[in-house]
């Protein structure tokens, strides 16, 4: 195990443990979609790869960075590992961000899509590798597979754009960095890039093909409560005093606007 992947863990393992412990200190770091388009606080970009939802979370992350940190690290020494880590964290959450554009209070943490990013990589450069009893191309191919299938299925809360995201990035930096690899593991590489990079055109420029209910298509138009119109207002009303709150913290009480003081004021009387 590499020095440098100590470094990482270690730090990631700390930063999620301060969040664990406080909340402002979370959302002060997490990714967000309004905080990152309307408040261009880009580093969160980059910081909401060191938190964790949970001790879970953060375990088995790091334990993917554990196991294939050093095999990326002997191959593209430390500084081309950083790349491919730090590229694919970026390039998961901005997929994660064209994905949710106009789903402002969308929020998520972890540091799968640099994970992520770095075992594809490794897939790239040494595609026999052994993943989990697998060879290491039917692992990816399997895995991508998997991560298709939850962006479609919306079944769980898990940010699997980010996930894919960040496998893509790092299997094409990894190809930057190693050309070579692209003549001699051509096979594996594009059985892995091309559905995933055919299922990115797709979810980003043609989601009603995909008849999934999310921030493009939705199915179930019929059976719009009262009650969900009136959780859908409070909802929107929390992120506006959300923004109001974050502008505060920013630029002090005198930078609102008379309308946003008395959305304050009304807000504090209910």
């Amino acid at each position: 195990m590499s020095p440098l992947s100590i470094i990482l863990i270690l730090v990631t393992g700390f930063v999620s443990y301060r969040g664990f412990k406080d909340h402002f200190f979370f959302g002060k770091y997490e990714f967000g979609v309004d905080k990152v388009r309307l408040y261009k606080d880009y580093k969160r970009l980059v910081t909401s790869g060191f938190l964790h939802v949970n001790w879970m979370h953060l375990i088995f992350n790091m334990l993917g960075l554990f196991f294939f940190a050093g095999s990326l690290i002997f191959i593209l020494k430390p500084w081309g590992f950083l790349l491919v880590y730090f590229a694919s964290l970026i390039g998961g959450n901005l997929l994660s961000l064209l994905v949710y554009k106009n789903q402002g209070d969308y929020t998520s943490v972890g540091a799968s899509g640099a994970v992520n990013g770095a075992i594809f990589a490794t897939i790239a450069l040494e595609p026999n590798i052994s993943i989990m009893f697998l060879p290491g191309w039917l692992f990816g191919l399997l895995y991508i597979g998997l991560t298709i299938w939850g962006v479609r299925s919306k079944r769980d809360n898990i940010g699997h754009e980010a996930h894919l995201g960040g496998a893509i990035i790092g299997m094409l930096v990894a190809i930057a960095l190693r050309p070579e690899a692209l003549i001699d593991n051509w096979p594996t590489i594009l059985i892995i890039a091309v559905p995933t990079l055919v299922f990115i055109y797709i979810i980003i420029t043609r989601p009603h093909l995909l008849l999934i209910d999310n921030l493009f298509f939705k199915r179930h138009t019929d059976h719009y409560s009262i009650d969900h119109k009136y959780n859908e207002s409070r909802s929107s009303q929390q992120q506006e005093i959300d923004k109001i709150l974050d502008k505060i913290s920013k630029r002090g009480i005198n930078s609102l606007s008379q309308k946003e003081k008395q959305m304050l004021r009304d807000f504090s009387k209910k």
